[in-house]
C-alpha cells in the first residue's frame, strides 16, 4: 500500500520533470513527508491536459457518493479489482499521474509488527516521478463545490518490496518515465500490473 509519500523537490524541478506547469503555483510547498490521511490537496496531472499540474485531494470520492466518508477507504486502489469495485468502476479510464520524489514503507521486524523499520523508496534514475493514479470529480451536496479526488493504484509487490512491505506484499505502481503518456492514454490498465515494474532503491530512515 502507499499512505506516506515525499515531494521535497523545488517547484521548478517538478515542472521541468513533467514538462508541465502548476496552475496555482502559490499552493505548492515542498514536503519531506505527506500523510495520505490528512486528505490534503496534492499535485497531479490528469489525462485531460498533460501540461497542467492541478491540486486534487487524496482519497477518491465517486460522483455518486452522498458524502466524503468513503475517502478513507479509497486512498489506494488495487489494480486487480479496478473494474469490479463500485468506487473505482467509473474511474478506470480517468487516469492521472501522482507526483512524488519518494515514498515510505515500514518493514515488520516481528510477527505482529510491534517493531518496524522505516524505509524511503525511490525509482532509480528519476529524481521526480509519478505513481499511476485514477481520479474522480465529486460535487459536495452541502456546498455544491466540485472537488477533484484521486487514488494511487497498487499492484503485487516485486522482490524488493516483498522484503520491505512484508506484511501486505503490495506496492504502488511507479511508472517508468517513458510510460507516463501510456498510462494517461486508454492503454489497458492491466498492462501495468506486476510483473510491470520500475527499478527501485530503498534506504533505511
Amino acid at each position: 500500500m502507499c499512505y506516506r509519500t515525499r515531494l521535497n523537490a523545488e517547484l521548478e524541478e517538478v515542472e521541468k520533470s513533467f514538462d508541465a506547469h502548476f496552475l496555482e503555483k502559490e499552493r505548492y510547498a515542498p514536503k519531506e513527508e505527506i500523510n495520505a490521511f490528512s486528505y490534503a490537496p496534492y499535485p497531479i496531472i490528469t489525462d485531460e491536459n498533460s501540461k497542467e499540474i492541478l491540486f486534487y485531494e487524496w482519497g477518491l470520492i465517486p460522483f455518486w457518493s452522498k458524502d466524503d466518508s468513503i475517502k478513507k477507504y479509497t486512498l489506494n486502489a488495487k489494480i486487480e479489482t479496478l473494474d469490479k469495485k463500485p468506487s473505482y468502476r467509473n474511474s478506470v479510464n480517468k487516469r492521472c499521474l501522482v507526483i512524488a520524489d519518494g515514498f515510505y514503507e515500514w518493514q515488520w521486524l516481528d510477527a505482529k509488527g510491534k517493531e518496524k523499520q522505516k524505509y524511503l523508496i525511490r525509482p532509480k534514475g528519476q529524481e521526480v516521478f509519478a505513481f499511476a493514479g485514477i481520479y474522480s470529480q465529486w460535487t459536495d451536496p452541502e456546498t455544491e463545490k466540485e472537488i477533484g479526488t484521486f487514488s494511487i493504484v497498487t499492484t503485487e509487490a516485486n522482490e524488493l518490496m516483498s522484503e520491505i512491505h512484508n506484511n501486505k506484499k503490495r506496492m504502488p505502481i511507479v511508472l517508468r518515465e517513458k510510460d507516463r503518456g501510456n498510462w494517461l492514454s486508454d492503454m489497458d490498465y492491466s498492462d501495468f500490473a506486476f510483473p510491470y515494474e520500475t527499478e527501485l532503491v530503498a534506504k533505511k530512515c
